[in-house]
């Protein structure tokens, strides 16, 4: 079981839950300083921090799993047989979880899974059923980040035009998007200096239908061409005035086949 599920730390709980609901995610809980989202692929959990804190305003790469013991034995067997990823047990702040380092040094945290509002350890049913989470991991080497969400159980999706014949490789880089077994995508990106983490969101169905519903909801919202592909830009909701916060992302989901 792995479950795509990033943590975003800020000082807006409230403004991310009017986008959030806006995109069509269904809140499923909801305490004083911790909110979690359910996407029909994926889930996000919002942690309050201090407006000002260093940590407003950033998000950490995280999944769930349904066994910790049986992904830490998994992950360090795959790790040990490639080499560079492994795979600690630890009792965190939250409780028990599961720190997985990279051969870089980066490291994120794999926590027990709970089951979706509908019993199931996929999506919500409620949810809109187009948009799916997006975690981002910003790499200066690819190859190994790519490495590493294998050994996780993470399957690479292969770009468009990759395949058989194409010259694409789907165990190298060249596979930057990667899919969860329970929902939600994982995606390497270019980096520099230490590894960090980035939110996004993919979207199955009408990008313009979405902006027209978000910008009714008093969202401001963009569909842009990048690389040839459908983006809707979004008005980040930590971008308060005070600090500058680059626009979320909602890409259009690559079509099948």
């Amino acid at each position: 079981m792995l479950r795509v599920r990033p943590i975003h730390f800020t000082s807006r709980l409230d403004a991310w839950e009017r986008l959030l609901t806006g995109l069509g995610m269904v809140k499923t809980v909801d305490e004083p300083t911790w909110r979690e989202f359910d996407a029909a692929s994926g889930r996000l959990a919002l942690h309050f921090v201090e407006q000002g804190s260093a940590d407003d305003g950033i998000t950490h790469l995280g999944v769930e799993v349904g066994d910790l013991k049986e992904f830490a034995r998994r992950t360090k067997e795959a790790g040990a047989a490639e080499g560079g990823t492994t795979a600690e047990l630890i009792d965190a702040d939250h409780g028990p979880s599961c720190r997985i380092t990279a051969a870089d040094g980066f490291s994120f945290l794999a926590d027990p899974a709970t089951r979706a509002t509908d019993g199931s350890w996929g999506g919500s049913a409620e949810a809109d059923p187009g948009i799916a989470v997006v975690g981002v991991w910003f790499s200066e080497d690819a190859v190994e980040a790519a490495r590493t969400l294998r050994d996780i159980g993470a399957q690479p999706r292969p770009l468009p035009g990759s395949g058989p014949g194409s010259g694409a490789d789907d165990n190298t880089a060249e596979s930057e998007a990667f899919l969860a077994k329970n929902g939600g995508i994982l995606m390497v990106g270019a980096g520099s200096g230490t590894g960090s983490a980035g939110l996004g969101f993919e979207y199955a169905g009408d990008l313009t239908a979405l902006r027209e519903r978000l910008s009714e909801a008093g969202h401001e919202a963009a569909v842009i061409e990048e690389a040839a592909i459908p983006t809707l830009h979004v008005a980040n909701p930590d971008a308060d005035g005070t600090a500058a916060h680059p626009p979320l992302w909602i890409s259009a989901a690559p079509s099948a086949g």
